[in-house]
């Protein structure tokens, strides 16, 4: 995966000494509308990993044209996706490809304030990727519970991304080895109830 559909869920992070995690900058309304979709978010890192058209696109994810359409429109007019150089398709015919401009990694907690089942977007889209590729395709996984205090929580967000943010700032030095997606999510167990701390 590039830095294309990668963003996270999180609030005032600081710019370490090491220079990550990187600053992170609010969300217009019109960015946050255009996460706010599993197509969308697919289309985001379709088009980070490669140029794609709105046919192809379609095809990929298995839509109709015109609903991908509406999709990249919205996507263009957010500012997450731009038109490419226009180009000769295999049958000759001009073709006018999209690219991820990456800029959602960056955004802070861009749909903290949508209702429930929109924050679950990059969920389903990561979920819809996960099923496609197949349980082959999963390099490795963690299930982990944890005791923490919400500073804590924040700590280990920070942490995490400052490991992530050096990897998605490098990601354009490795387009040459296959591509791989994931999703970090962190969230509070139903009842609240004290246990032992681990994997489970």
């Amino acid at each position: 995966m590039t830095s294309a559909d990668r963003f996270a869920y999180r609030g005032g992070v600081t710019e370490q000494k090491s220079g990550y995690p990187r600053p992170r900058r609010q969300a217009t309304v019109l960015e946050a509308k255009a996460l706010a979709h599993p197509l969308r978010v697919r289309i985001l890192r379709l088009c980070g990993e490669r140029e794609l058209t709105n046919k192809q696109l379609a095809d990929r994810l298995g839509v109709q044209p015109g609903t991908v359409f509406y999709h990249v429109r919205l996507l263009l007019e957010s500012g997450l996706l731009q038109p490419a150089e226009v180009r000769t398709g295999p049958s000759g015919a001009l073709e006018k490809p999209y690219r991820s401009t990456g800029a959602s990694w960056w955004l802070d907690n861009p749909l903290g304030s949508a209702p429930p089942e929109v924050q679950y977007a990059p969920i389903a889209a990561f979920e819809e990727e996960l099923r496609e590729a197949g349980p082959e395709s999963v390099a490795f996984s963690t299930r982990i519970t944890l005791h923490l205090s919400p500073a804590e929580v924040d700590e280990l967000d920070r942490r995490l991304l400052a490991v992530l943010d050096e990897y998605v700032e490098t990601d354009h030095e490795r387009m040459d080895r296959p591509a791989h997606g994931g999703i970090v999510v962190f969230h509070r167990l139903a009842g609240g109830a004290a246990g032992a701390a681990g994997a489970g």
